[in-house]
């Protein structure tokens, strides 16, 4: 059974985890979240829900959500209604809610609009963005030091996603001669789509399989490990989707980075326009590593992480 798209968190936990504990009626903000999709997709989504449930326990927040919200008259009608109702913080879990906020913002100054990974404009508007090409630049180097075939390749969801030119860049810095195969869904959900392009790219000896899109991600990986290929994870650790399969995930902690805003809020301290987030905000790691990865490579790469990290700095040659 679908959870309603709209819910006070308080009902919320008493049905999933028999917890009915008070929220505090000294909440500095009603937090609102909308979702381009649902909460159940494993993924980008997923996240979402489940950084709001956090600022919920942990900061004893009153906050509501909606889902399937990809249309600007879904959203106009939406943010609507969490005026109505006193909601001072809303999240846009996607890129779409960018340019939506940026419209909304001048009707609704007592709001604060955060969105993700798109450009904004407005006093009361913030655009959260995952520099992402880190991340995509390790898992290009992963894919290509385990690669028996020397091709490995990237099923983003848009040409946009900085992960793909790191995949890229990263793979060729393990090894100069791998290939690299590029697909784009032109979605976040078209598993059809995407499991079409895992096809394809099998043919052309494709073996480790990055798919770059939080909605597809997961039936990729389950048909690499259906095929004995190996694939690294998407926005999650999906290392739980087979040990033998994942060799490692590039995780984006969206929690984390749902529970500072929330604080920068409260301290009136969360500023407008377009903020990037990466390795050194604590917001993307590696995840865990297969057992099969070799020690030696397991341990360059944290190393490499860690001096990026520290430096900014990405690798200019082979991790081994």
């Amino acid at each position: 059974m679908r959870i309603p798209q709209i819910l006070q968190v308080t009902l919320l936990i008493i049905l999933l985890a028999g917890c009915s504990n008070p929220i505090s009626s000294s909440s500095p903000a009603k937090i609102g979240l909308l979702l381009e999709n649902t909460i159940d997709d494993q993924g980008w989504n997923s996240k979402g829900y489940q950084g709001l449930l956090n600022i919920h326990t942990n900061r004893k927040s009153e906050v509501v959500f909606k889902e399937d919200m990809n249309t600007l008259e879904k959203v106009k009608n939406a943010v609507a209604e969490f005026a109505a109702n006193d909601v001072q913080l809303v999240f846009g879990h996607g890129r779409i809610f960018a340019e939506f906020f940026s419209e909304l913002g001048e009707d609704y100054p007592d709001i604060h609009f955060v969105s993700f990974n798109g450009d904004v404009e407005g006093e009361n508007v913030t655009s959260l963005q995952f520099d992402s090409y880190a991340m995509g630049y390790f898992a290009g180097m992963m894919a290509a030091s385990m690669s028996e075939t020397g091709v490995v390749g990237i099923i983003a969801a848009f040409p946009w996603q900085p992960e793909v030119k790191g995949f890229q860049e990263g793979a060729k810095v393990e090894n100069g001669a791998i290939e690299v195969e590029v697909e784009f869904v032109e979605s976040w959900t078209n598993e059809e789509r995407a499991l079409t392009y895992f096809k394809e790219m099998q043919q052309k000896d494709v073996d480790v399989f990055y798919p770059a899109g939080d909605g597809y991600h997961v039936a990729v990986i389950e048909e690499a490990k259906n095929q004995g290929l190996y694939a690294i994870g998407f926005v999650g650790d999906q290392s739980d989707l087979g040990e033998s399969t994942v060799l490692t995930s590039t995780v984006q902690h969206v929690d984390v980075l749902y529970e500072l805003v929330a604080d920068q809020y409260e301290k009136d301290e969360l500023p407008a326009g377009n903020k990037s987030y990466d390795f050194q905000d604590g917001v993307i790691t590696l995840g865990r590593f297969s057992p099969i990865v070799p020690e030696e490579i397991k341990l360059e790469l944290e190393e490499a992480v860690k001096t990026y990290i520290e430096t900014g700095d990405l690798p200019e040659s082979p991790l081994t």
